[in-house]
C-alpha cells in the first residue's frame, strides 16, 4: 500500500514539474517580442570576419547601441589586384552584429568624411520601411541614428541600399546580424562568420594593379570573382580557420551576392545541424545547402578526425578558379576507425582562372604583363604561378606525389628551357621523369600571352634550387610559332 502511495506521489510530482516547464517553454513561444521589456543599456561588440562576438547567453533584453561606420578604401583583391572597397566597419563582409530577441537596437550610421558617396543600411532584420534603409541615409561626414526592436530570432544579412543598389553591395557592402533566442543558441566549441559574394572588374581575373568595377559585367552576371569574406585567400594558408579534434563547429555563413547563390559545402564533413536559410527550421546530415543571394544558413558539424578541410561553393569553378574556398585546419590525435588514410592539404588550393586545356597545338594570345626588368618578370611570374600553378606544384614547388612532379631542382627544367617552354605552351602527357620519379599525369594547356609564359618560368628558374636561366619573350614566341607551322 505504501509502494502505491509513493508511486502516485512520485508520478504526481513529475505531472506537476512537467507542466511547469510546458508552461514556461509556452510563455516563451508565445510571449510577444515587441512587448518584451529591456533594461539597462550596453555597446554591441562588432567583429570583423571571421570572428563573431560573445555569445548573449542568458543575459536580459536590453537597450544595445550598434556604431557602424562606412569606409571607402583600396584593398587587395588577390597578389598583385587591388579593389576600391565600400565596407560597414572597414572589412568585406561588414561587422558581425550579435543581438537576441527584444533587444532595442539604437544604431548610429556614420559615413567617414573622406568617402565619396552617400550611403545607407537595410537590415533584413528590422520590421519598417526599407529595413532601416529609408531612415539612414547619410552623406560624407554625417552620422544618421535610428531605432528598432528586435522581433525575429535568425541570422539575417544588411547591406547597403543605396541606389545603385546592385553596385553598392558589389563593391563589398554587405554582412550578418545574427538574432538569438531568449536563452541564446545552444553552446558550441567554436564560432565563425564567412560570406560570400561576387565581384565584377574591368580586368580579368588576377590582371593586375587597381581594377574599376565593371557595371556591364555585373548586370550580365559574369562574375571575375567569387570570395569568401572579400578576397581571394581570405580563409587559407596562415588565414585558416582553426579547431581540435572533437570540437564542434558553428559557421554563420551569409551570401551577399549580388547575384549568385552559393552551394556552400565542406569537403570531408557533414553539417549535422543546417538552420534553414537562417530561420528556425533544422535540417539534419545535410552535406551541401543552398545559400540565396541576400540570404543565410547556419551550420554545425563536429569535427573527428585531423585534416585540413576546404570550405567551398560547390559550383566548384567558383572554388577553384574563381576564389570561393576556405580552409578549417584542424589539429589532434587521429581516428584510423573513422579515417585511414592521409589528408593532403594544397590539392584543393585555388586552380586560377587562367583558361587550361588538354595538349593540343597552342595560338597566341594578346600581349599582356611585360616586364622592364627580370625583377619585374619574376615578379609577374609569381602572381600567375599563384593563380595558375599553385594547386599542382605547390608553393615550394615541391608537387604532389604520386601525381604532379616537383618544380624544385627539376632536372626537367633544368636541362632543357626550350622543353619547359613548349610545355608551357601545349601541355604535355605521357611518361616522364622528374629528379629519378617517374610521372605519367596530364600537363593542360596554358593559355598565356608569351610575356605571361616568359615571366611564369622566370619565376620558377629564380626559386628552389634552380638554375636561374633567364627565358625571353622572344623565344616563347618562336617556339610558339614553330609549334604552330
Amino acid at each position: 500500500m505504501k509502494i502505491k502511495i509513493y508511486t502516485s506521489t512520485l508520478l504526481l510530482t513529475f505531472f506537476v514539474i512537467g507542466c511547469t516547464e510546458s508552461s514556461k517553454k509556452s510563455e516563451l513561444v508565445n510571449k510577444d517580442p515587441s512587448s518584451i521589456v529591456v533594461k539597462g543599456e550596453s555597446v554591441a561588440n562588432l567583429t570583423a570576419p571571421p570572428l563573431v562576438p560573445d555569445p548573449v547567453g542568458t543575459r536580459e533584453a536590453t537597450k544595445l547601441i550598434v556604431n557602424m561606420e562606412i569606409l571607402e578604401e583600396e584593398g587587395e583583391m588577390t597578389d598583385g589586384v587591388k579593389y576600391v572597397y565600400w565596407t560597414f566597419g572597414g572589412s568585406v563582409p561588414g561587422s558581425f552584429i550579435r543581438t537576441r530577441v527584444g533587444d532595442e537596437v539604437e544604431f548610429h550610421l556614420k559615413n567617414h568624411p573622406d568617402n565619396k558617396l552617400p550611403h545607407n543600411i537595410d537590415l533584413h532584420a528590422v520590421t519598417g520601411p526599407g529595413g532601416g534603409a529609408t531612415s539612414s541615409f547619410v552623406a560624407p561626414g554625417h552620422e544618421k541614428v535610428f531605432n528598432f526592436k528586435v522581433l525575429n530570432e535568425g541570422l539575417y544579412v544588411y547591406h547597403c541600399a543605396t541606389a545603385p543598389v546592385g553596385m553598392h553591395i558589389a563593391n563589398g557592402m554587405y554582412g550578418l546580424i545574427l538574432v538569438e533566442p531568449e536563452g541564446g543558441l545552444p553552446p558550441v566549441d567554436k564560432e565563425y562568420y564567412v560570406m560570400q559574394g561576387d565581384f565584377y572588374t574591368k580586368g580579368e581575373y588576377g590582371e593586375p594593379g587597381t581594377q574599376p568595377f565593371d557595371m556591364n559585367k555585373a548586370v550580365n552576371e559574369d562574375a571575375d570573382y567569387v570570395v569568401f569574406n572579400g578576397k581571394v585567400g581570405s580563409l587559407t594558408g596562415d588565414n585558416a580557420i582553426t579547431a581540435e579534434v572533437g570540437e564542434t563547429v558553428r559557421l554563420y555563413v551569409g551570401n551577399g551576392g549580388p547575384n549568385l547563390v552559393s552551394s556552400f559545402h565542406v569537403i570531408g564533413e557533414i553539417f549535422d545541424n543546417v538552420y534553414i536559410e537562417g530561420g528556425n527550421s533544422i535540417n539534419k546530415n545535410v552535406q551541401t545547402t543552398l545559400v540565396p543571394a541576400g540570404g543565410s544558413a547556419i551550420v554545425e558539424f563536429k569535427v573527428d578526425v585531423p585534416g585540413t578541410f576546404i570550405l567551398v561553393d560547390h559550383s566548384i569553378f567558383r572554388a577553384f578558379n574563381k576564389g570561393a574556398l576556405g580552409m578549417l585546419k584542424v589539429e589532434g590525435p587521429d581516428n584510423k576507425t573513422i579515417y585511414s588514410g592521409t589528408v593532403q592539404e594544397g590539392i584543393y588550393l585555388p586552380e586560377g582562372t587562367s583558361n587550361q586545356e588538354m595538349p593540343t597545338q597552342g595560338n597566341e594570345s594578346a600581349e599582356t604583363g611585360k616586364a622592364n626588368s627580370i625583377e619585374e618578370s619574376i615578379e609577374l611570374g609569381r602572381q600567375i604561378y599563384i593563380r595558375t600553378c599553385f594547386a599542382c606544384h605547390q608553393s615550394e614547388g615541391q608537387g604532389i606525389p604520386n601525381a604532379f612532379p616537383p618544380l624544385a631542382k627539376s632536372d626537367f627544367l633544368n636541362a632543357n628551357p626550350n622543353r619547359a617552354i613548349g610545355t608551357v605552351l601545349n601541355g604535355l602527357t605521357g611518361e616522364i621523369e622528374v629528379n629519378g620519379v617517374k610521372y605519367n599525369s596530364i600537363m593542360t594547356k596554358q593559355n598565356l600571352t608569351d610575356e605571361e609564359v616568359a615571366n611564369v618560368l622566370n619565376y620558377v628558374y629564380s626559386q628552389w634550387g634552380n638554375n636561374k636561366t633567364e627565358v625571353k619573350p622572344n623565344s616563347v614566341k618562336s617556339i610558339r610559332e614553330a609549334t604552330d607551322h
